[in-house]
């Protein structure tokens, strides 16, 4: 007879011999796990070392020792499970048809559409990334960005395959929590909430900052970039496809206002020759050894990748995307950056000359005034203004995303879901993450020039997370199917060339690494607090557990019965476990991922079936069930297909959201992609 026999013939909830069942739990359970064993001795302890006794025909448990010497620890057994057959009503098979149709009706994006929201982004960045290459780079600044942009050939492949593997929104932070822990994904949440704060933050202050060193404004410039933030505040309330027109909008008058430059600037050159440029080339030589030429032009491509901040907000609204458009958004992206930044850089330098170009912040409107006259200085002039500030429209609708699915996981407080009934825009996820900015910018006195320290280091950290969450990706869900597959060498040059410039970064101004890691540890105390409220009021409870002398007090006596209430008002909602087999150690990694990553007390394994239910699925349950007290293992058996819209169906009849929702890795033949599910992933 096999150990899994062996396991379906034991009777679990009975008061049977407690030395025989601690027996086979230690010999069977702990082999069927893998080396080293996931149970340890403690874990052991709590499920053996039990009493049985009956109230009210119920088995009642009690665990020894307990934590807290004076007070229950009743709350920590969350009851028994058990076990029932569903057959989904017509009502939950309408709902779910609704639900999958408007997620097919948000793919509203094409190519162009999808390509202006993070296009705004990075090509606006022409304006504030030139100055601070120039004052590095010198003469050598058109070399520098074009090498910076050509890097992008490295991340290309690894989002496109990350993309076409977890099609969803909210990367990198979706990436990492299906391919690792919820822990590690706070941390690229973290890193994302600041990229996107950065982005609105420089943008805005930026555009104010652009138009007051043309006019005198009656006002400071922080005053100007608070407009700018409640102007679009407003646009980002229109909803989704508005905010998607404006964007593209600002796009068309900003590629029509640079080829203009670009043109007049081309005819400029033609017709006064060479001059120019090779008197900025002697210049840029005097007194500077091989050796300084080259620090120079690395100095130039660490700060010109600044340049390229946006390219990371296109896969945040992937799932908002037609079909196959995300490859040639990123494709868009990159060749328009690549042309633009080093094609626009070798025109000042052979146009200006290279003490005006190293002494002014606005270049291009100086280049416009040089090649074409005040009517096209003015054009450029409004043309930065609307661009930097659509990048605050960018960095809105990108947090948004991100915002939005830290709520559907649990991270933040459901009321980020709330919507405008007449737009469907998440006006909570839009307010906070303005005030969040606005903080940020406030901190640091509205200095302009540690906040775009902060955003360089934040931009590569975030560009980071793409090749590692690739490389976990072929790790850890090998199985998921993909269209496209890059080499490995691609992915260590995109991790290797990330780690060479921040430390080039951190080489220009040491300063740099102290800001960005102020506000990294703020935003993930704020982020694992949030995770951990259960934990940490069991830390007060067991703190108020040893201070008898306050369960006498008239005014502190009930706060023990406040805290249990809490706890278990905080662990009530529900888990569910997609599962196929009845395979023990399969269920029970399942089940220890959600003991270690969610705070819940009740968890449903669910099969979904045509008549051929697991033999042993109901005797492995009840296992789990005694293994893991502190949840409530229950087995429903789903009769139908295991498709998006049973699943749709399920999670309507059982009021959990299908981002609660967990399963294991799909393989290559899966017909429905992950997004269509809209569950996690949590195992091979």
């Amino acid at each position: 007879m096999s150990e899994k026999e062996c396991i379906s013939l034991v009777p679990l909830h009975s008061s049977e011999n407690s030395s025989s069942r601690t027996n086979y739990f230690r010999k069977n359970l702990g082999s069927l796990v893998a080396t080293p064993p996931l149970f340890n001795q403690s874990q052991f302890d709590i499920v053996l070392r039990r009493q049985y006794s009956r109230q009210e025909g119920k088995p009642k448990f009690t665990a020894v020792p307990s934590r807290f010497l004076n007070l229950t620890n009743d709350f920590e057994f969350a009851g028994w499970g058990s076990i029932s057959h569903l057959t989904l009503v017509p009502e939950d098979i309408h709902q779910a048809d609704v639900e999958l149709t408007s997620f097919r009706e948000q793919q509203v994006l094409g190519q162009f559409t999808a390509s202006a929201l993070a296009a705004n982004d990075i090509l606006g960045g022409v304006f504030y990334t030139l100055p601070s290459v120039v004052a590095l780079a010198g003469v050598y600044s058109p070399i520098s960005l074009f090498v910076a942009a050509l890097t992008l050939f490295l991340w290309r492949p690894v989002m496109e395959e990350m993309a076409s593997a977890l099609p969803i929104s909210g990367a990198p932070y979706t990436y990492l929590l299906n391919v690792s822990t919820k822990s590690v994904a706070l941390f690229g949440a973290a890193l994302l909430l600041l990229d996107f704060s950065a982005t609105a933050v420089v943008s805005a202050a930026t555009a104010t900052s652009y138009l007051a060193g043309e006019v005198s404004l009656p006002f400071p410039v922080y005053v100007g970039a608070a407009f700018v933030f409640v102007l679009f505040t407003v646009v980002s309330l229109s909803g989704l496809r508005e905010s998607a027109r404006v964007a593209t909008g600002v796009l068309v008058m900003h590629v029509v206002v640079m080829i203009m430059l670009i043109v007049a600037s081309v005819i400029a050159w033609g017709r006064g020759g060479m001059g120019q440029f090779r008197s900025n080339w002697s210049l840029g030589h005097v007194g500077l050894s091989p050796a300084a030429i080259a620090r120079q032009a690395f100095n130039g491509v660490c700060i010109g990748m600044l340049g390229l901040t946006g390219f990371e907000c296109a896969p945040s609204y992937t799932s908002k995307m037609k079909q196959n458009c995300y490859p040639k958004v990123l494709r868009n992206l990159h060749l328009s950056a690549l042309v633009l930044t080093s094609g626009v850089m070798l025109l000042v330098m052979a146009l200006l000359p290279l003490d005006v170009v190293e002494s002014g912040n606005n270049i291009l409107s100086l280049l416009a005034q040089k090649v074409a006259g005040r009517w096209l200085r003015i054009m450029v002039v409004v043309d930065a203004v609307v661009v930097l500030c659509a990048g605050v429209l960018t960095g809105i609708l990108s947090a948004c995303e991100l915002l939005v699915k830290l709520s559907c996981d649990l991270i933040l407080p459901r009321v980020f879901l709330a919507t405008v009934p007449a737009t469907g825009a998440p006006y909570v996820a839009v307010i906070s993450f303005i005030a969040f900015s606005a903080l940020i910018y406030a901190s640091t006195g509205a200095n302009l020039i540690v906040i775009s320290q902060m955003f360089a280091m934040v931009w590569l950290a975030v560009m980071a997370l793409f090749p590692v969450s690739l490389l976990l990706l072929r790790f850890s869900r090998p199985r998921l199917p993909r269209a496209s597959q890059c080499s490995l060498f691609v992915v260590a040059g995109a991790i290797s060339v990330t780690v060479t410039v921040a430390a080039g970064n951190v080489a220009i101004d040491p300063t740099i690494a102290g800001w960005f890691a102020l506000y990294l540890i703020i935003l993930l105390v704020l982020f694992y607090t949030s995770q951990n409220k259960v934990t940490i009021l069991r830390w007060v409870y067991w703190a108020y557990d040893q201070l008898p002398w306050l369960h006498r007090r008239q005014f502190t006596k009930g706060w023990g019965d406040g805290l249990i209430r809490h706890m278990r008002k905080l662990r009530r909602q529900e888990v569910c476990l997609l599962v196929k087999t009845d395979e023990i150690n399969n269920l029970f990694n399942m089940i220890l991922y959600v003991r270690r990553n969610e705070e819940t007390s009740h968890l449903k394994i669910v099969h979904f079936h045509s008549g051929d239910i697991p033999s042993e699925m109901e005797a492995n349950a009840r296992i789990l069930d005694e293994a893991f007290p502190e949840i409530t293992v229950d087995l429903m058996f789903v009769e139908g297909q295991f498709d998006p819209k049973n699943l749709a169906a399920l999670a309507h009849h059982l009021k959990i959201p299908r981002s609660l929702m967990f399963m294991s890795s799909p393989g290559p033949n899966f017909r429905y992609s992950v997004a269509e599910l809209g569950t996690r992933i949590i195992s091979i």
